[in-house]
């Protein structure tokens, strides 16, 4: 876990603590999603959720997709946005607005909740964060990283894909190395899991302090 000096772009500077928590497909960013919500306590709001719900059958946008595509079948619709760039934007400017729509929601609904029931930060789960320019969202943004020969192997056996199929969705995001630059907090995920909760823990704690009045 580390803090980077090479952080860009405004952030959130509201009351209420935002951790965007993003990095590369397969890097573990619902794992650590996981640790926030379950060992740590924070409310942790997902972009892939929302994104399925926006999808789902019977609203507007399944109606458009199954109309452009025939399917709504996401691993056909993944083949599809991986596989072609002009059809990835045109469903990502479809499905992007309705998931920043669903986050504005969640958020003014935890704000609103009194003061001392609420929890002490809110995680903004994106895995596209940084391409989608979604930073000024967060109060600050953590990148779930490791070596880019673990996030191809994790890929591949994850999805079943082969290394030109797995390397292809992999280039289809910006790279882990522009991520880094970028990010306030790295957690590394080059170990075991026992160790990615250690070092989540240690963010966790590392930020509390950051946060103490001093």
């Amino acid at each position: 876990m580390a803090e980077s000096p090479h952080c860009q772009g405004s952030r959130w500077k509201g009351s209420q603590r935002r951790i965007g928590l993003t990095g590369g497909i397969a890097t573990g960013k619902s794992t650590v999603g996981q640790l926030l919500e379950e060992h740590h306590g924070l409310a942790v709001l997902d972009a892939d959720l929302f994104a399925r719900q926006a999808l789902a059958p019977g609203t507007e946008a399944a109606r458009a997709v199954l109309e452009r595509y025939g399917t709504l079948d996401r691993p056909a619709l993944g083949d599809i946005m991986f596989g072609d760039p002009a059809e990835r934007h045109w469903l990502e400017q479809l499905v992007h607005p309705l998931v920043r729509h669903r986050f504005d929601q969640e958020l003014t609904t935890l704000a609103q909740e009194p003061v001392g029931a609420g929890r002490p930060a809110v995680v903004l789960m994106i895995p596209l964060l940084f391409e989608a320019g979604l930073e000024g969202l967060c109060s600050e943004v953590w990148l779930v990283d490791c070596d880019e020969d673990q996030q191809l192997a994790r890929l591949m056996a994850r999805n079943g894909l082969n290394q030109v199929e797995a390397q292809g969705r992999i280039n289809a995001q910006w790279p882990l190395e522009r991520k880094r630059l970028l990010a306030d907090r790295t957690i590394s995920n080059r170990g075991n899991p026992e160790e990615l909760a250690r070092v989540v823990a240690g963010a966790v704690a590392a930020a509390v302090t950051a946060a103490a009045p001093q």
